[in-house]
């Protein structure tokens, strides 16, 4: 097991167009939120993901965190409106929180079971992913959106489910992208080496974290990408470059 290569992918601006989670997931996440946690509330205040949010809310020692507790405390608004209002804060401010994004992951659930919404993916991802199976790659993914909601990306594409593909997911429960233990966590699930790890993003940072943790980095340069510096990581414009690169390397 130790020998076999893995390839640990980013979602957002490499197998999947910025433009799809910031038109798309965002706004319908947002456009939603109040409904589905006023919902869940009702239906069950102690649910875990709830409950997450609030410790969240609780232990966030910013003035817009303060002032909207204080409104609660004043009886300026119910509890549940001012969680709520924070969590919309958080989007606002594009705050990576764990809990926000289990959130939009079971909102999005809903969004894609009664079809409202359908995963945009890069037009060559499901025929790399595909083939990267065949040819005995393990395929893992780590994003900071929920594992939930990666899993329902997958799942829904106009390519057909391709979740089968992937053996492992990692989110920020693991810890944060940006962090080089979070990299030596995953290798240390997955059984293997880093060094038997390819890890593909479009995020300097991040590919600089996974490097310093003994993977091999691609960084993922595409149209819409907001980070255009590879730093001197290597660069792919497609998918279908990666193979060269790892094949290379064995």
């Amino acid at each position: 097991m130790m020998n076999q290569q893995h390839l640990l992918l980013d979602i957002e601006g490499t197998t999947c167009p910025v433009s799809f989670v910031s038109d798309v997931l965002f706004p319908f996440a947002k456009k939603e939120l109040s409904r589905y946690i006023t919902q869940c509330w009702n239906k069950s205040p102690n649910n875990k993901t709830i409950q997450a949010a609030r410790k969240e809310w609780k232990d966030d020692q910013s003035a817009e965190s303060i002032k909207i507790k204080q409104q609660v405390k004043q009886g300026q608004t119910g509890e549940v409106d001012g969680l709520i209002e924070y969590l919309k804060h958080l989007i606002s401010i594009d705050r990576k929180s764990t809990a926000l994004k289990d959130l939009q992951g079971k909102i999005w659930e809903n969004g894609y079971s009664n079809g409202e919404l359908k995963s945009q993916l890069f037009p060559e991802t499901a025929e790399c992913l595909r083939q990267w199976h065949e040819q005995g790659l393990t395929l893992s993914v780590y994003s900071s959106g929920s594992i939930q909601a990666q899993k329902l990306l997958y799942r829904h594409s106009s390519n057909g489910d391709l979740e089968d593909l992937f053996s492992h997911w990692f989110d920020t429960h693991t810890g944060p992208k940006k962090s080089t233990e979070s990299y030596t966590t995953i290798a240390e699930k997955l059984h293997s080496s880093p060094n038997k790890i390819w890890f593909v993003s479009d995020n300097g940072a991040e590919c600089d974290s996974a490097r310093l943790a003994g993977m091999h980095t691609l960084f993922s340069l595409r149209d819409g990408n907001p980070d255009r510096d590879p730093r001197d990581h290597t660069v792919v414009q497609s998918l279908r470059e990666v193979s060269a690169h790892i094949t290379a390397e064995q």
